[in-house]
């Protein structure tokens, strides 16, 4: 880094859907849901570097907790992080190059919305870097052009989904809710797990409510931090799909039930599994023997903050 150069570092989270019901194919494609998402203790990390020209770049390293293999992100606009710069860019006078390095915690199409926080982090990185002066809330107006889960990693915490997950409540969550997740060396094409889903349904004579509605216990159970009442309560549609498409997490589920889970949840569209676990010295207990079973376990806890600064400073 060139003497001078100014950077901003930011943090964003990966979500758990604690609970997702999904309505039929609308017309545009899309899928309504009904969704809780819960951010946790997982976080994507972005430096946002001051760079010659107008240009914006990024690089993409593993060197996260889990050391994941990074090698499929795409380096080029298409890459959700410098698709959010280059929409904040537009609206940004003080705009200049910037160069986007992204550490990768949160597990790559693992149905966590990994892609997602980081195109968070690039937006609250940016707005620091070209000082736009945005709020959260004129960031999260933004974000919603790049997908309904980006606007969630901006604010983190606790929050009930409609629409197409793009209409968010807050919802009141303090008390930590303690997971255990297991994470593949693969991962599932969320537009092809829904597809799925529709021909399960079709194949089943199935159909589905058109505007789901979420559970109000489960907000009650998270509210109290009443992770036994709650683990009934879990609930994904796109679980059947992910396991039809990847049929070993039916084996991971199993293995942690019988490894003293409360519950377990396929994460989104997956392939990420997510145990709930009583407590954090239940979540430790749990991450270690499931390691002794040859899987790649990491505890986290939840609510988590949304995107955040880390660090700031002149090189």
């Amino acid at each position: 880094m060139r003497a001078g150069t100014r950077s901003v570092r930011v943090r964003a989270p990966g979500k758990i859907n604690v609970s997702l019901k999904v309505g039929p194919p609308r017309e545009d494609g899309y899928h309504g849901i009904a969704s809780v998402f819960l951010a946790v203790s997982l976080y994507e990390e972005v430096t946002a570097t001051e760079a010659p020209g107008d240009a914006i770049t990024v690089t993409v390293n593993g060197q996260g907790t889990l050391n994941l293999p990074h090698d499929s992100i795409p380096l080029d606009r298409t890459n959700l992080a410098v698709r959010a710069a280059e929409l904040l860019a537009e609206v940004s006078p003080g705009r200049t190059g910037v160069h986007l390095d992204i550490t990768k915690r949160v597990p790559i199409s693992g149905g966590m919305g990994g892609g997602s926080a980081d195109a968070a982090a690039a937006l609250l990185a940016c707005d620091a870097l070209w000082g736009s002066g945005f709020s959260r809330d004129e960031l999260a107006k933004i974000a919603v052009d790049l997908g309904a889960d980006v606007p969630f990693a901006l604010v983190g915490g606790t929050a009930v989904g409609l629409g197409v997950g793009d209409q968010l409540t807050p919802a009141i969550s303090k008390t930590p809710l303690h997971w255990v997740l297991v994470t593949s060396d693969y991962g599932l094409s969320t537009p092809e797990v829904y597809r799925r889903l529709d021909e399960i349904r079709l194949r089943d004579g199935v159909e589905p409510d058109p505007q789901p509605q979420i559970d109000p216990a489960i907000l009650g159970a998270m509210r109290a931090g009443d992770a036994l009442g709650l683990a009934p309560l879990l609930h994904n549609d796109l679980q059947q799909a992910s396991l039809e498409l990847s049929p070993g997490l039916g084996d991971i589920l199993e293995t942690g039930k019988a490894a003293g889970a409360l519950a377990g949840i396929v994460s989104g569209s997956g392939p990420t599994i997510a145990f709930l676990t009583q407590s954090s010295g239940h979540a430790a207990e749990l991450e270690s023997l499931l390691g002794t079973e040859g899987l790649q376990a990491a505890s986290v806890r939840g609510p988590a903050h949304g995107a955040r600064i880390a660090a700031g400073f002149d090189g």
